[in-house]
């Protein structure tokens, strides 16, 4: 299981919000190039990034920023979303070698573009799914539409989607834990591998994610807990190797 640091982009800054709320945001760096540096130091072997700005913009805001961290790490899968919703922008991340886009709002408004965009670019194409009770938040998480995470994994099995990215908004950014139990029940709903994301406070979680991995559980999503010092990467990338032999 990949432990994968998140560094969310918003105004040109590495900040991290509370449940999606841009007016509640910690700016932990002003560089985000060097945070991105130091995780890979610390063993990264994947990144998160979020175009904060984008996500409400609908189209990508900071862009130059992305290509940058893909420029220094050429040889580092790197996932990407936040206002992705044309081919064109998923053209230019690729291009400016990022591995995979996420796709979040336009796949609940539009489930077909999923199923273009994946034959368009098989192999690179994540589609998040953000979640409050179950139920799928779009436009950066203004909105809460009446689809159900489940329901709408399963509509991607067929597509060749790479992986989901769930987010339990109730817990993103809280510190109270990742939502283990919904996590699980996606992740057997589909065949489709499942990254956790939302709550990831300190090892316990990691631990309790590690132990149904099995379940498709691909990875896990960091963000506010390695700024904070509550997990530590090295050492929760270190156990969930040692979990997986």
């Amino acid at each position: 299981m990949l432990v994968i640091p998140a560094i969310d982009l918003k105004d040109g800054l590495c900040v991290r919000l509370r449940q999606g709320r841009m007016e509640d945001s910690t700016t932990f760096s002003f560089n985000p190039v060097e945070v991105a540096e130091r995780w890979v130091n610390e063993g990264a072997r994947r990144l998160h990034l979020v175009d904060l700005n984008g996500a409400f913009a609908g189209k990508p805001v900071n862009g130059e920023i992305v290509r940058a961290i893909a420029s220094r790490f050429p040889e580092l899968p790197i996932q990407i979303g936040g206002g992705i919703r044309d081919f064109e922008t998923i053209q230019a991340y690729l291009d400016a070698g990022v591995s995979y886009v996420i796709i979040g709002t336009k796949a609940v408004k539009e489930p077909e573009f999923v199923t273009e965009a994946c034959r368009k670019f098989p192999g690179h194409i994540i589609v998040g799914l953000d979640a409050k009770d179950g139920k799928v938040a779009t436009d950066g998480w203004a909105e809460v539409s009446s689809v159900e995470a489940v329901d709408l994994a399963k509509r991607f099995a067929e597509d060749g989607v790479e992986s989901i990215v769930y987010t339990d908004i109730a817990r993103d950014g809280m510190m109270q834990g990742v939502n283990v139990d919904a996590t699980v029940r996606l992740a057997q709903a589909t065949p489709i591998p499942v990254i956790a994301s939302g709550g990831v406070t300190n090892m316990d979680d990691i631990k309790r994610l590690a132990e149904v991995a099995g379940e498709g559980i691909l990875g896990a999503i960091t963000g506010r807990a390695i700024y904070e010092g509550t997990l530590d990467l090295r050492e929760a990338q270190a156990f969930c190797d040692q979990v997986s032999r």
